[in-house]
């Protein structure tokens, strides 16, 4: 176990069941890329408490019944970074839909707390869910 793939595993277990317990993990200066989310519409990078707390108030919000499931955590050399592998399901609560997602995500620990976060997970499977389209993005 690293500082980072323990604070890992907090986040899975906390963002959603116990968002407070969660805010305590988060640096003020936190950075939480979703790679993909621009596709569907949604901000590729969050930068700081306040923007990353505005949007998963949202999701929370948009979400319910939302569990991540069979998470799995590696460890990196660096104690500072860890990677998890995790399935997730809610219903997007203005569709009816059932969200499922899989989902990588990368963490990066400062001072015992998570300072970075990048997220790879499917946008068509989000799209579909929230019933929005897929943008026509031109390639950076």
């Amino acid at each position: 176990m690293t500082i980072a793939s323990d604070l890992l595993k907090r986040h899975i277990q906390t963002l959603v069941d116990d968002n407070a317990q969660w805010q305590t993990l988060i640096t003020d200066d936190i950075l939480w890329e979703l790679a993909y989310a621009p596709a569907f519409g949604h901000p590729s990078r969050l930068s700081g408490r306040a923007e990353v707390m505005r949007h998963v108030t949202w999701f929370l919000s948009a979400v319910k019944n939302f569990c991540f499931i069979d998470p799995k955590v590696y460890p990196f050399a660096d104690p500072q970074s860890a990677v998890a592998q995790v399935r997730a399901e809610g219903i997007i609560k203005t569709t009816g839909r059932i969200y499922r997602q899989e989902c990588v995500v990368f963490l990066r620990a400062a001072n015992g707390k998570i300072v970075f976060i990048r997220e790879y997970f499917d946008p068509t499977r989000a799209a579909k869910a929230l019933d929005t389209p897929i943008l026509d993005l031109e390639p950076w």
